[in-house]
């Protein structure tokens, strides 16, 4: 029939974007994160050094201190990906970015490396936050559990509105 739209709640999976084990953001060791004041979802306990992406979208910011960006899917999910606790204070010492804002990604393209040993010496954890920044302007987002492989395992999945 012609002029009649259903509405349809879409589904978004974000991949793991490193091996290790999920954690629930309640229990994160940061209250900045377990009390979702900059987004909800879940934290990664990384096995790995080489955060992927977990989304095909856009970079729409590489934090100065290399420890942090934020991308952005084409139906409007934002995600934070926050490598380790307390890691701004490193300023930018052991992190490589691989990408930049504006770019274009691709699920499992390489968007940060990082030093395991410098982290584990300077920072307060190697814990990784991934979150959706704008998490109110979403229907539910599911939390998965347990170890996760990169990009083959899903981490959340996001129902837009």
């Amino acid at each position: 029939m012609f002029g009649i739209l259903k509405k349809s709640n879409k589904k978004l999976e974000i991949k793991a974007p490193i091996k290790g084990k999920l954690i629930k953001i309640e229990d994160v060791d940061d209250p900045v994160f377990a009390q979702k004041m900059v987004g909800d979802g879940v934290a990664i306990d990384p096995k790995e050094n080489k955060v992927l992406s977990p989304i095909d979208g856009e970079v729409i910011e590489v934090f100065p201190t290399k420890h942090a960006l934020g991308l952005k899917t084409e139906n409007n999910v934002e995600i934070l990906i926050h490598i380790g606790l307390d890691t701004v204070d490193l300023k930018g010492e052991g992190f490589e970015v691989h990408v930049k804002a504006q770019d274009k990604v691709k699920i499992g393209d390489p968007l940060v490396t990082f030093d395991r040993e410098i982290l584990k010496e300077k920072a307060k954890s190697l814990i990784i936050p991934v979150l959706i920044t704008n998490y109110q302007e979403m229907k539910a987002i599911e939390i998965k559990e347990g170890e996760i492989n990169p990009i083959e395992d899903t981490i959340m999945t996001v129902k837009t509105k």
